[in-house]
């Protein structure tokens, strides 16, 4: 059975709706569907403009408490978007992160296969593991997944999202998708440290913080590692294209991603700094420097990192239709943009 967007009846649980994503997907089913929305989370900060829209019923509360798993299974299409997925996190906090991305997600999918409902589980590229330099595409259904040692915290992310995977696509009364997202960019991304969040955020944010604070930007062990980045509007599309195709996507894990969009952490830099030039029309040279820094400074001993990720889309192109379409440097300007203008009167 397939939904149809001018549906009013249908309604649809995102659970992290406040995040990064979940706000960017919360905007594009207000304003391209009919359905009714529960929003669940603990921060709605980035949906003040949505607070007293009639269409959205919000809920302050964690899937922790374990009466929220029931309510949010009511829905009949359930979105999971809630983890806890910042690298410095993975870390000095392995418990907690193996309790947000494995016991919360796992309570999640029994209510789910008790109501019936369909759950649409983000995981994440990390379940791919330690990955060398050499190019390689990573495939959903075949590509081997290696993690590194117990003692290497790094991997609790990764660990707990893999096993997750594993546990929903155990369930036999559960209608899944589950989602594994490459580095997704745009406005609204992360925090600023000191600013609205604590901690380290993710590179672009990271690089973005610098550039307005004219600080350095770090190159973690000379920023080597590669990554092929995606722009939330092609994710946005691309978990239209999973709604609009349920039976085709049902069972089936999705990488979402843009192969065209890799480029190494030091090139990021380079792109980005060169792009805060344009924006400020500045030189180059009165742009924050790049500074180079070993992982066991920036993270703690016992870092590792997964060296190369590049997602093969040809499963959701052969049976979603799917095809990324955003350029990266539209992206980081775009970002960048958003960056200057939302930190103006703070920075």
């Amino acid at each position: 059975m397939n939904y149809s967007f001018k549906d009013p009846s249908v309604s649809i649980a995102i659970v992290g709706a406040g995040g990064f994503i979940g706000s960017h997907l919360l905007d594009a089913l207000i304003e391209r569907t009919s359905w009714h929305i529960f929003a669940v989370d603990l921060d709605f900060n980035r949906l003040q403009h949505r607070l007293n829209h009639p269409r959205i019923e919000f809920l302050c509360d964690d899937l922790k408490n374990g009466s929220v798993a029931t309510r949010i299974a009511a829905c009949p299409i359930v979105i999971n978007l809630a983890a806890i997925c910042v690298p410095s996190r993975y870390m000095r906090e392995a418990k907690e992160v193996i309790e947000s991305n494995y016991n919360h997600p796992v309570a999640l999918a029994l209510a789910c296969e008790k109501s019936g409902a369909w759950l649409i589980h983000f995981s994440t590229s990390e379940v791919y593991g330690k990955t060398s330099l050499e190019p390689c595409l990573l495939e959903e259904d075949s590509s081997s997944m290696v993690l590194g040692s117990v003692r290497a915290s790094r991997w609790s992310y990764a660990c707990a999202k893999q096993l997750t995977e594993r546990y929903i696509a155990s369930l036999q009364g559960l209608s899944w998708t589950v989602l594994r997202p490459f580095n997704f960019i745009g406005p609204r991304m992360d925090f600023i440290p000191g600013i609205d969040g604590e901690g380290i955020p993710r590179v672009l944010a990271n690089f973005c913080a610098a550039l307005l604070k004219n600080e350095p930007l770090l190159l973690v062990d000379k920023g080597v590692s590669r990554r092929s980045f995606t722009s939330i509007h092609d994710a946005i599309h691309f978990i239209f294209a999973v709604l609009s195709h349920r039976e085709e996507s049902l069972g089936q894990a999705f990488n979402i991603g843009n192969p065209e969009n890799e480029l190494s952490i030091a090139e990021l830099a380079d792109c980005m700094r060169s792009i805060y030039a344009s924006l400020r029309n500045v030189s180059i040279d009165q742009v924050s420097s790049v500074q180079n820094i070993s992982s066991s400074d920036y993270y703690g001993e016992g870092y590792e990192d997964s060296l190369r990720r590049i997602p093969s889309i040809e499963k959701a192109k052969r049976l979603l239709g799917y095809v990324p379409s955003e350029a990266l440097d539209v992206t980081l300007r775009e970002t960048l943009s958003w960056f200057i203008e939302h930190y103006r009167l703070v920075l």
